[in-house]
């Protein structure tokens, strides 16, 4: 019998991407909503990897398997690093995309375009119910747009320009971002870790 591998988010989008990212690991992969009612681990830290950290524990022990969580975000840099671990939450309401959006264009008005300079980050960590077993990170570096484009991914990825590619994170069909992402990243070091504990 393989291995239960909880991946724990309830957006869709995202446990498709991971779980496309880890296919042919020796695990049955679900999500959280395959478990019923859970309640969500509380975000305290103030640094990705606290959070990851956090998630994975607070949710291998509500579900009792192992779990992988990830705590993932936007640094912008005219805006000293923000939002940071506040990115999917930024505007007020957890996972509206277009208020966070909104949020993080009102805050770039007036600064020089040439400090729009950005970052994805992601902290992905591995737990039992009893300890966190691995940690990994990613990043992507790109520069903010005020002009989205794409319909491909989700957050703040129609705004994401990546100079090298020519367009946004969300204009990339899914194999090409999943191969350069900053969850890519930190779930292509993870899956190294997961091979040899499985």
């Amino acid at each position: 019998m393989p291995r239960t591998l909880v991946i724990a988010t309830r957006n869709r989008k995202k446990f498709e991407e991971m779980a496309a990212i880890l296919r042919g690991i020796r695990a049955e992969m679900k999500s959280l909503d395959d478990f019923g009612p859970i309640d969500p681990v509380p975000e305290t830290g103030g640094t990705f990897e606290a959070n990851a950290r956090e998630k994975a524990l607070g949710y291998a022990r509500a579900a009792d398997q192992w779990a992988l969580a990830d705590d993932s975000g936007l640094q912008v840099d005219a805006l000293g690093g923000e939002p940071g671990v506040l990115s999917s939450r930024w505007g007020g309401t957890e996972g509206d995309d277009r208020l966070n959006n909104q949020t993080l264009l009102r805050a770039l008005a007036g600064k020089p375009r040439e400090t729009w300079t950005a970052r994805y980050r992601c902290a992905m960590a591995l737990a039992t119910p009893r300890k966190v077993l691995a940690v990994t990170e990613g990043s992507c570096e790109g520069v903010i747009t005020d002009r989205p484009a794409g319909a491909n991914g989700f957050g703040y990825d129609p705004y994401f320009y990546l100079p090298e590619k020519g367009c946004t994170m969300a204009e990339l069909e899914p194999e090409v971002k999943n191969r350069l992402s900053h969850r890519y990243r930190a779930l292509a070091a993870m899956r190294k870790r997961l091979e040899k504990l499985l």
